[in-house]
């Protein structure tokens, strides 16, 4: 209701007299249920009472509002007098959150959408759902390997029988120009991708796939980056505030450097993958694999503290959410820039700012306190043990567990 959300008698009065009367309680509480809080919530909705009356005193009614606002954005741009009323910026803003709520309640009809690649494409669809049943490939993945795809699509056509090993090598030649070494690269993976899903439905030859240009990719070539302890400790005590921003990023980088999580991992944790009662935690990562981990009394006690003291109650499954309205589960660039957030709070400069400088400082914790690379691999869910073994670099006395003997030669 209206009356639970305004004080201002004056401003309820020109809401229910309006042309927003019929839906504006139903509004109010929509508001509400996305999480901001009184004060904002009364300031939205007396800049929409300002909108509202602009609105009806221009001609414009509750079908006509979309056009309306486009009115009032050309009024606002032609500027206004300093402390003047009417409206502003503010209630454009605003009324752009109600005609939002009206589309949704089928007042107004919603805007087509703009199509994805796999919506526009029926072959990119087919390999979307063939890579999330038969290869556990996430859609976060997938939207990736979509912008390079519907460009091979558009240029080689939706006739996979009419590939070539020369067209292909062209495209992908021309595609990565000008690229990072590191994006050419996955340009290859998403091009072999497509290939394979068209080899196993039948639709083109193996040798398509040996088209693809490959990239010299040295194994062990570079060091990780990672924080020292120091670093570390400073980067975790920056987020020791009471406050919801704080309790939340305290759990967040806790488990990053602790479990050497990923910033997908995080961003996906539910409420049913914390096991309490025997202190684990089920991660799921790629490919469809749920693995659990050994909850730490500490990691355990500060998002234990977040749920507490912290986090909306709101429901979500997803553990982790936003502070700020409109509430909703943190997504994997969020956790990255909690990551990024901390740096700065705590005055360090890393190499790479990002969730994955944690998971690389993590792993060479656990280095410095002597557990093996069997180990590391194991906690961070690594297939193959050459992914782990650049953590080797960081001690060369380990280097022996990767190196390879020399034929002919002896090891010491």
């Amino acid at each position: 209701m209206l009356d639970d959300h305004l004080k201002s008698e004056v401003t309820r009065k020109r809401l229910r007299d309006g042309l927003a009367a019929p839906y504006i309680d139903e509004f109010a509480d929509w508001l509400y249920k996305q999480g901001f809080k009184p004060i904002v919530l009364e300031q939205k909705l007396r800049y929409l009472a300002i909108f509202m009356d602009w609105l009806q005193e221009h001609g414009f009614n509750i079908t006509s509002i979309v056009e309306g606002t486009s009115a009032c954005k050309k009024s606002v741009a032609k500027g206004r007098k300093l402390y003047s009323r009417g409206v502003n910026k503010l209630s454009i803003v605003n009324a752009s959150k109600f005609i939002v709520f009206l589309q949704e309640q089928d007042v107004l009809v919603r805007p087509k959408p703009n199509l994805k690649p796999h919506e526009q494409w029926p072959l990119l669809g087919e390999f979307r759902s063939w890579s999330i049943l038969n290869k556990g490939i996430k859609e976060t993945t997938l939207d990736l390997y979509e912008t390079c795809l519907r460009d091979f699509v558009r240029v080689l056509g939706s006739e996979p029988e009419k590939y070539s090993a020369k067209l292909i090598r062209k495209f992908v030649i021309d595609r990565s120009k000008g690229h990072s070494k590191g994006r050419a690269q996955a340009i290859g993976v998403a091009i072999r991708s497509f290939l394979r899903f068209l080899l196993a439905t039948g639709r083109c030859k193996e040798s398509l796939i040996s088209a693809v240009p490959t990239h010299s990719n040295p194994r062990l070539q570079s060091a990780p980056r990672y924080l020292t302890d120091s670093e570390l400790k400073k980067v975790e005590k920056s987020c020791n505030g009471k406050d919801e921003n704080g309790l939340r990023d305290k759990a967040i980088i806790l488990l990053l450097t602790r479990l050497a999580l990923r910033a997908s991992d995080v961003a996906n944790l539910t409420f049913d993958d914390i096991d309490w009662q025997n202190g684990r935690i089920r991660i799921s990562g790629k490919s469809r694999r749920q693995e659990w981990l050994p909850l730490p009394q500490e990691v355990g006690d500060a998002i234990l503290d977040y749920l507490t003291n912290g986090r909306s109650k709101l429901e979500f499954k997803e553990i982790f959410i936003r502070v700020d309205a409109p509430i909703q589960p943190l997504k994997r660039a969020s956790v990255t820039h909690v990551v990024r957030s901390a740096f700065v709070r705590a005055g360090v400069k890393a190499k790479v700012n990002g969730a994955h400088t944690l998971r690389h400082s993590a792993a060479t914790a656990m280095l410095d306190k002597g557990v093996s690379l069997a180990g590391i691999g194991a906690v961070l869910r690594h297939r193959s043990f050459d992914t782990t073994g650049m953590y080797a670099k960081v001690d060369f006395n380990l280097l022996k567990e990767v190196q390879q003997p020399w034929p002919g030669v002896k090891l010491c």
